[in-house]
Formats: structure tokens, C-alpha cells, sequence
């Protein structure tokens, strides 16, 4: 019989624990949470299982891989979202091994000389930690462990200790509650400075920071900004707190923006991408590098 509870009653970090204590193999599932009329034992609303919000695989007490609901988690999206493949080489890699295995496809690409194998490593293990540091904030959902399943057998899979961590997820989560109180809602946008050429002097950015500034629009809520990069709601805000530290972006309102805005929603606007092409915007950035 599987493993199963609410997040509020059984946190994240002690399912963590008990994986690692019991050397336990199985995937563990977290879901959206959908009330019932039902109450439970300490007076709180029954919780369904609804959405699947995250999965996270284990063996013999090892994290060996994690996705999140919503975001793809495939080789080529891995190795473009930690740079090393570019959006032009990530987008016909796309289209030339449609029906090509993870396993398979980092041959080719080794073999190509686009990466090496400590890249295709290092960018899955990058990849897995951010989505479980991610996921030990959450504080509510159903959960749902179940023994000796595993990944598909053409995903790449890159052991972990869990002991590392728990103790750097206990860090993370201090810091995501700091980024959650500077920036609780990410239907406000973003916009540069009234000197953006004395403000990137000097600025060295990450290939993640330079795909936020790309989208750097008052007509862009944070929220589409990070679904548009496929980035995590932790990523985006801590891109965004380092961004405006520095004073590169400045938070404003979208334009129409009620007083109260839903986090979430149907009919909400797709985001609007620069209105000028992709090699002006390369271009851009590229002169504000040598600035």
C-alpha cells in the first residue's frame, strides 16, 4: 500500500528524511489540492488528490531525478535552460529528434562535440536539485509515495545523497520565505531604469538573467516572464530580486492591473514577446555587454 498524506500534516523535508533513513526506491508524487465538504481529524478540509504539482524519483534512498507539473523536463530543455545549448541550437535539435530518447540524444550530442558528458551531468543534477529545493517550501497538498517506481527508462538518471540536500533545502527555505515577502505577487511587471546604459555598465549576467531582461516589458506580468523561460516561481523571483538589487529592473504595475489580482485563472492573457525580432534583441544584448 502506497505512502500517502497532506503536506500540511507531514512536510516535505521529513518525507526526505524517511526516504533516505529507509533507503527507499519509488517515486513520489505531490498533487494540487481540491477540498471536499469532508473535514479531517484536526477540523481542516478533506483534500483530494487533483493536478500532479511535482514528481520526484528514488533509488535505494537516492534522489535520482524530479520534474515539475507543467514545465518539460527533457534532455534538450535541461541542457538549454542551464546554457548549454543555445535557443537557436535547442530549437532544431527539437525538431531533428522528435522521437529520440534522452539516453540516445546525449550520445549524439557528445559524439557532435555540442556538450561533453560532464555537462549533460552537472545540467540534470542542476536541474533535479532546483525542483526538489523548490518543492520543500510547499506546505500543503496531497502526496503519494509509491515503492520500487521508477523514471522512464530513457531518462538520464544522476544519483544524489539526500543528506546534502536536506541540510541546503533548510537553507533555501529561509530564503524562499525572504523572496516570498519581497515579492508575493508576480502579476507585477517589470521595467528598466530611466538610465539603463549607466545601470549595465559593468554588468555581468547569466544566461538565465539575460532571458528575463529580454522579456523586460511593462505589457509582461513576472508570471508570464517565468512560464516563457520555463523557469520555476523561486528561480524567477530570485532572478528578479538580484536584477532589481542591482537596479537593472524596477517593479511596476501592468498596465489594467485591478487592485487584487488571482494568482491563477482561466482567460488570463499569454505574454507578449518583444516586438522586435529575436537578432535585434540578440543584437541588443550583445551592445550592452561591451558597454
Amino acid at each position: 500500500m502506497p505512502l500517502q498524506g497532506n503536506l500540511r500534516d507531514f512536510s516535505t523535508t521529513q518525507l526526505l528524511n524517511l526516504i533516505n533513513l529507509a533507503g527507499k526506491t519509488g517515486t513520489l508524487s505531490i498533487f494540487e489540492g481540491v477540498k471536499t465538504n469532508d473535514k479531517d481529524a484536526m477540523g481542516k478540509p478533506k483534500m483530494i488528490p487533483g493536478a500532479e504539482r511535482a514528481r520526484v524519483g528514488f533509488k535505494t534512498g537516492k534522489l535520482i531525478a524530479a520534474t515539475l507539473g507543467g514545465q518539460d523536463g527533457n534532455l534538450v530543455s535541461v541542457l538549454n535552460k542551464t546554457g548549454k545549448l543555445t535557443d537557436d541550437q535547442a530549437r532544431i535539435i527539437r525538431e531533428r529528434a522528435r522521437n529520440t530518447s534522452d539516453k540516445a540524444l546525449a550520445l549524439l550530442l557528445i559524439n557532435a562535440n555540442y556538450v561533453t558528458q560532464r555537462d549533460v551531468v552537472s545540467s540534470i543534477q542542476q536541474h533535479t536539485l532546483e525542483v526538489v529545493y523548490n518543492l520543500l517550501a510547499w506546505n500543503e497538498g496531497p502526496f503519494r509515495f509509491e515503492d520500487n517506481t521508477l523514471p522512464p527508462p530513457d531518462r538520464i538518471l544522476v544519483p544524489i545523497d539526500l543528506e546534502n540536500v536536506i541540510i541546503e533545502g533548510a537553507r533555501r527555505i529561509k530564503e524562499i520565505e525572504q523572496l516570498n515577502s519581497h515579492l508575493p505577487n508576480l502579476d507585477m511587471a517589470l521595467k528598466f531604469p530611466d538610465n539603463p546604459r549607466e545601470k549595465f555598465k559593468g554588468i555581468h549576467l547569466s544566461v538565465e538573467e539575460w532571458r528575463v531582461v529580454s522579456f523586460v516589458n511593462p505589457k509582461n506580468t513576472i508570471r508570464q516572464i517565468a512560464k516563457a523561460n520555463n523557469m520555476s516561481e523561486i528561480e524567477i523571483r530570485r532572478i528578479v530580486y538580484g536584477l532589481e538589487q542591482a537596479g537593472l529592473v524596477e517593479l511596476v504595475k501592468p498596465p489594467g492591473m485591478a487592485d487584487t489580482l488571482p494568482r491563477t485563472g482561466a482567460g488570463r492573457p499569454g505574454i507578449r514577446p518583444p516586438q522586435v525580432p529575436e537578432t535585434v534583441v540578440r543584437k541588443l544584448i550583445d551592445r550592452i555587454r561591451q558597454i
